[in-house]
């Protein structure tokens, strides 16, 4: 099924069961919560979509390639994928729409899609302007235009007590020079500039915007840009994503718990009125 753009297609999935809180998650605070992932089909992103599932969260996961995310919507029957690029600016709001969609709302966006720039790294003088462009769309602009795109959703859910949560992946590289990480890290740290704007500006509307690096992590993106590095020496994809996730519960446990706060309050304010 094709909205609005000829290449962001909705995958269904073959099984679509709605999970209740008094099914096979009873106690879960993630349970049917409504999750979005960029680059939900290797590394980091995947292992997520499989941790949330696990948890009873609602996922709909995002990637550019149909056949990648065909198959992991063959493995994992609960997950919805959609296939855009969240560097094309015209494809952001057909995404959104699905995301939106199939979900029928959002209460977490979890922007991982990465992009390294020049692919073997290079010096920032021999990277190619198109390579730094593509770094900059997919680690800066895609975040941002998808976030913007999702911010009505959000602040719903965020008035509705169900907390509203942006994850920004970033990484050391953002706040630490290395050579032939100049176009990556500089969208990083771009994209944590941004994340701790965009945290302050929301925090009165229940969104908490985070920036989290998860480490360095056994992932197809690290062995492209460091091919010679010992995989027993980095963190597992599955390790990072329990911690990310960790970080999100965290994060709408305080919303509940302010909100939980504030009702108190109200009604102690009513009856000294009384």
């Amino acid at each position: 099924m094709n909205i609005h753009h000829k290449t962001v297609d909705f995958i269904p999935s073959p099984l679509n069961p709605v999970l209740a809180a008094t099914d096979d998650h009873p106690c879960n605070p993630l349970t049917n919560i409504r999750v979005a992932i960029t680059g939900g089909t290797s590394g980091l992103g995947l292992a997520l979509v499989r941790d949330l599932l696990n948890r009873g969260a609602e996922v709909a996961f995002v990637a550019r390639s149909r056949d990648r995310v065909k198959r992991v919507v063959q493995e994992l029957s609960d997950a919805h994928g959609i296939v855009g690029d969240v560097s094309r600016k015209e494809e952001i709001h057909p995404i959104a729409m699905q995301i939106v969609g199939v979900l029928g709302g959002l209460d977490v966006l979890i922007n991982n899609a990465s992009d390294l720039g020049p692919a073997p790294l290079k010096l920032l003088a021999d990277t190619e302007c198109e390579d730094f462009e593509r770094a900059l769309a997919t680690n800066v602009l895609g975040p941002f235009r998808l976030t913007k795109a999702l911010l009505g959703s959000l602040a719903a859910s965020a008035r509705e007590g169900r907390g509203a949560v942006v994850v920004n992946v970033s990484s050391d590289a953002a706040t630490n020079a290395y050579q032939r990480w100049g176009a990556y890290g500089a969208s990083k740290a771009a994209l944590l500039h941004l994340s701790r704007t965009w945290d302050e500006e929301l925090r009165l509307e229940g969104v908490r915007v985070l920036s989290i690096d998860p480490g360095d992590m056994d992932t197809p993106l690290h062995a492209l840009a460091v091919p010679d590095a010992d995989p027993a020496t980095l963190k597992r994809p599955e390790v990072a994503a329990r911690e990310l996730v960790e970080a999100i519960e965290a994060a709408l446990s305080r919303h509940a718990s302010n909100r939980h706060r504030d009702s108190i309050a109200d009604a102690v304010d009513v009856d000294a009125v009384r």
